[in-house]
């Protein structure tokens, strides 16, 4: 099956994809100006793709309550079930724009110096893609258990 991996903004919606072989792979974010659009990129996502289901993360406060920005989502989740009439699965994504951050800074990406770098840096949404990343790999990893230690040896 063919997931897309969702990581919800106000402003910018972190978009990736994975496939049965199950690498999560960042797309390009919708960023466009409106909800409206940004649920349009979507769609075109979810069609030319063949998404099966849709994997979002969900922001738990760190205590794991349901918080603010949790309702958010929740709404746009009500939003992408209206639309799309598949499967949705809340993945818990507490700390992964931190950890999309750490992995760009080890891949040898510095944070831009100026505050206008920054703002465009963000504008392109890559933070946000890498964090659905993410999510959608915990999401696989979940789906599919871990060889045990006895069965790797078999390979």
């Amino acid at each position: 099956m063919n997931y897309l991996g969702i990581d919800y903004g106000e402003k910018r919606v972190g978009l990736a994809y994975a496939d049965d072989i199950g690498v999560a792979v960042p797309l390009p974010a919708a960023v466009e100006p409106t909800q409206e659009a940004r649920l349009i990129h979507i769609g075109e996502e979810v069609t030319k793709r063949r998404i099966g289901a849709l994997v979002v993360g969900y922001p738990y406060n760190m205590d794991g309550s349901v918080g603010f920005k949790a309702k958010e989502v929740d709404a746009f989740i009500a939003e992408l079930e209206k639309r799309f009439a598949l499967p949705i699965h809340r993945i818990d994504e507490r700390l992964s724009s931190h950890q999309a951050e750490s992995d760009l800074a080890a891949m040898g990406k510095k944070k831009p110096k100026s505050v206008k770098a920054r703002q465009a840096e963000r504008r392109t949404g890559e933070l946000d893609s890498r964090a659905a990343a993410l999510i959608l790999r915990e999401f696989v990893e979940q789906q599919s258990p871990a060889l045990l230690p006895d069965e790797a040896e078999d390979f």
